[in-house]
Parts: C-alpha cells; structure tokens; sequence
C-alpha cells in the first residue's frame, strides 16, 4: 500500500498539467475528483478505469483478482475493436468468496488462477487487476506477481488501482504507471526506424483508428505502439524506441505522455483526428516532429500532398450534405477531447454549436473550446437532468450528441439523438471518419419519425360524434356504445 500511496501523490502532483500546476501544495494533495455526493453515482472507480485502459490490448489475459461482480460490472464496457487476438474477450476473475477472505486464500487462489491461465491459454503477459476487496485484507499481489512471473517464465503484471483509491480518472493514470514500471522498455526491437510513432489514448471505439492508420501507412510512418486501442503486449514493450508520439486523451494518459519524454527523448504534442481540419493538422505536427528527431524532410511536402489529395475527396462527399444541415443547431453533451473536437468538426460543414460540455475536459480543451465558439456562455460544466430536458423541449437544438446516459433524455423531448461516446456503433475519425458522423446526424435529424412522434396522439384527439343511433332500455352500455362507434364515419370525428 505505501507504494501505492507513492504512485498516487506521483499522479496529483502532474507538472504536464497546467492545472495542476496553478494549485497550492494542499490542493494538489487532494487531487482533482470533486467530492463525492452520498448516494449519488460516482463515475466510475479507479479500477474501472485502470481497465478501461488497459483491456485492449488485445493478446493479454486481463485476471480480477476479486470477487465475481467486480469483473461481471467492468467487463467489455468499451467498444474497443482488435484486428486480430481475441483473448482480450475472455473474462477471467480469481471469484474471491467470504471463505477464501476468512481463510487467507487470496494469494494461493491468485497464483493458481495464473498457472490455469498459463497453460490453457499460453498469452505473452497477464496483467493482475486488485480490487478493493483484495486491498483490504492485504493480499501481496506484486509478490504473488513477481513469484509467478519467475515460475512460468512471463511477465504477470500487477495493476495497483482499487476502486476505493479515486476516481476513474485516476485509475487511467495509474494503469499508464503500471505500463511504464513493468512493460515498457522490456524489449528491444530490432527493427527501429526513424520514422516509428506513439498514439497515445487511442481507444480504437468502434474501429476509429483503422480509418486513420492507412493515411500514416501512405506517408511510410508506423505506428510502434497505439496504446491501447487494438495493442499487442510486445508492441507496447518495444514503445520507448518511437521518435515521436501523438496524445489522443491527455485527461487519461498525459503521464504517460510526460515520463516517456523524460525518460527516453520522445516528444509529444496533443491533437485530434476528429474533422478535417484537425486531421490534417495532426498529420503536420506527427511528420514536424519526426523531421526533428532526424527524418528526412521530404516527409512534409508528401504530408501535404496526401491533405490536398484527402481533403478535396471529403469536401467533395459533404458538399451534398451541406444544404441539408447549413444552420443547424447541435447541443454536445460529452466531455473531454471530443467537447472541442466534434464541434469544430461539425463547424466546418455550417453547424451550429448551442453548447458544449466541458466536464472531463483540460485547460487547455476549455481554451480550444473559447476559441471555436468566441462566446464561454455555450459551455457548461454539467447541465442536469431537468435543465437539459427543457432545453431540448423548446427546440433550442435540433439534435444532442451525447453518451448513452442522456439519450432518453433527448427521446423524452422528441428530439434527435446520436451517440457521440464509447457505446457508438460508427466511427468518426479522420476523413471518412467526419464523413460518417455528418451522415449519421443528417440520417438522424431528417429520420421522418421525428414528426410523426410530434404529433398529438389519437386519443388526445376527442371524436366530435354526429346523430346517434337509437336505443332501447334493455340494451347494456356496452351495446350502445358499440352501436354509438359503429354509426360513426372518418368524417364523424373531428379536429385535434
């Protein structure tokens, strides 16, 4: 536990983050996890989110040593895709019962689950998840790591990040320092080239960075290591012999990002492949940086002839739906990178952006943001339930890009929704990538259920009856009203 302290004041104490950095040594301490409301959902533990991080790397075998529902409630939670091992997808949980807590046989039942492990499955690494409960009665998890790792002869990697320890954010950074004390620089490739690159909190949602990689592949860059999406344990190894690297989500892995640079002279720089613009931006600074650590640097005038080439096929794809969605106005209610990304994007084909949501995002996001939208009135920190429902239901947005949280939110105020999060179905980055999201929005908003759902329902609408049907004292109410009905024409009714 007290090295587990040591990484944590390690993680608030984060020079790359100018927040942090603008802080009294107190608040740094408490790090930057508001408080947490009693009885309201937390967000996310740190071990969910150490496993958010961590799980897609696609060859490894991910053990929770914990009770069942601590795997059951964070197994696949993201829709993270692979090219090709599929070992990520299975579940494996050393099941911790109150026998095995009573009876000290953590430690045992961990080393046996690693062994089964080993020989069923043969994966290049396993990587140890603790959650609480396994912190609390004291299991030695990077003993058992360590002994298991000299037994079977592969790295058992332990991931210290509880869920009682923070917040998920926290756990992000915690799973980036098991990366750097246990697996990166563990391998030396022979195969280092001078144009080799880092994608640091790249996901791979929905298949995303397959619409990138072609374009790096054209320019003769490849990617050493995209951490995590669709990453392979000895690609990761090998990351720290890349000239340069990308960071997709400083939020998640600006640590990462920071000790690579201190440690073996990489350099980095934060943007975006959401929307073109930012695409072809981030293609620039990859291909600027690798000029500096010595590429040649014709690497510039091809990188700018594949953005002349990309950019002219994309305008040209969203010139047809420009007329369709010139004016219309967009409510983002994500956080993050996307909370200026996705709306600069959508900026660039006439959208409008009524509000963003700055929760999750950096100071240096919120800055981005102030200088795409020139007005702070459009960004919220967090809009509650009742706020954002009646915004919608004035029709103050034609359509919220949003997580799956809201979303019935928005179907409540019959208004247009698209999932914009890690639930997504579609994949939005790079050319094709903005092409597909200003589709599935055009789709969305133009869907003819919309109207149809405007409408007033049939039985607010009371029927103005003509003459009625005679009828006899002996008839029940049931008959005369079956008869009253049966009189009656389309024309009988009336107006809603």
């Amino acid at each position: 536990m007290s090295s587990l302290r040591a990484k944590m004041q390690d993680v608030f104490n984060e020079p790359a983050c100018e927040q942090n950095r603008g802080k009294d040594a107190k608040a740094r301490k408490e790090g930057c996890s508001k408080p947490l409301t009693p009885g309201a959902a937390a967000g996310g533990c740190a071990f969910d989110g150490a496993k958010i991080v961590l799980q897609p790397i696609t060859d490894v075998a991910h053990l929770v040593h914990a009770p069942l529902a601590c795997e059951g409630n964070s197994w696949d939670n993201r829709g993270a895709a692979s090219s090709g091992p599929t070992l990520w997808r299975t579940s494996f949980t050393t099941d911790l019962t109150e026998l095995d807590v009573v009876m000290g046989q953590g430690e045992r039942k961990l080393f046996k689950a690693i062994r089964e492990i080993k020989e069923a499955y043969g994966p290049p690494a396993i990587f140890v998840y603790p959650t609480c409960v396994a912190a609390l009665i004291g299991d030695d998890i990077e003993a058992v790591c360590k002994r298991a790792a000299e037994k079977f002869g592969l790295p058992v990697v332990p991931v210290n990040a509880p869920g009682f320890v923070g917040s998920k954010n926290l756990g992000n950074k915690l799973a980036g320092e098991a990366l750097l004390e246990h697996v990166i620089g563990t391998v030396e490739p022979d195969d280092a080239g001078p144009y080799d690159i880092n994608i640091l909190g790249e996901f791979n949602l929905s298949g995303e960075f397959w619409l990138v990689k072609p374009l790096l592949d054209r320019l003769g860059i490849r990617v050493r290591a995209c951490i995590p999406g669709d990453a392979r344990y000895f690609d990761i190894a090998c990351a720290h012999r890349a000239r340069a690297a990308m960071m997709v989500c400083s939020t998640a892995l600006i640590n990462l990002a920071r000790k690579m640079e201190q440690r073996w002279d990489i350099p980095f720089f934060e943007g975006s492949f959401y929307g073109i613009t930012d695409t072809s931006e981030a293609l620039r600074q990859i291909s600027k940086l690798l000029v500096k650590k010595g590429a040649d640097p014709e690497i510039l005038d091809r990188t700018e002839a594949l953005i002349a080439e990309e950019e002219a096929i994309a305008w040209k794809k969203l010139a047809a739906y420009r007329p369709r969605l010139e004016g219309k106005r967009v409510l983002l209610n994500t956080g993050g990178v996307k909370s200026w990304s996705v709306g600069h994007a959508l900026m660039e084909i006439g959208i409008e952006i009524v509000g963003t949501s700055v929760k999750k995002s950096t100071v240096e996001d919120k800055e981005r943001i102030k200088q795409i939208l020139k007005d702070e009135n459009h960004m919220f920190e967090q809009m509650a339930p009742r706020e954002l429902y009646t915004m919608l239901s004035e029709h103050k947005a034609d359509i919220m890009l949003s997580g799956g949280r809201t979303q019935f939110i928005a179907l409540k105020a019959k208004t247009p929704w698209l999932d914009i999060n890690q639930e997504r179905q579609h994949p939005y980055a790079g050319y094709d990538g903005m092409v597909e999201l200003v589709r599935q929005i055009d789709l969305a908003i133009h869907n003819p259920i919309w109207r149809q759902v405007r409408e007033p329902a049939p039985w607010d609408c009371r029927p103005a009856m003509k003459d009625e049907l005679p009828s006899t004292k002996s008839e029940t109410a049931t008959v005369q009203a079956f008869k009253k009905f049966a009189g009656t024409t389309a024309d009988d009714f009336g107006e809603c």
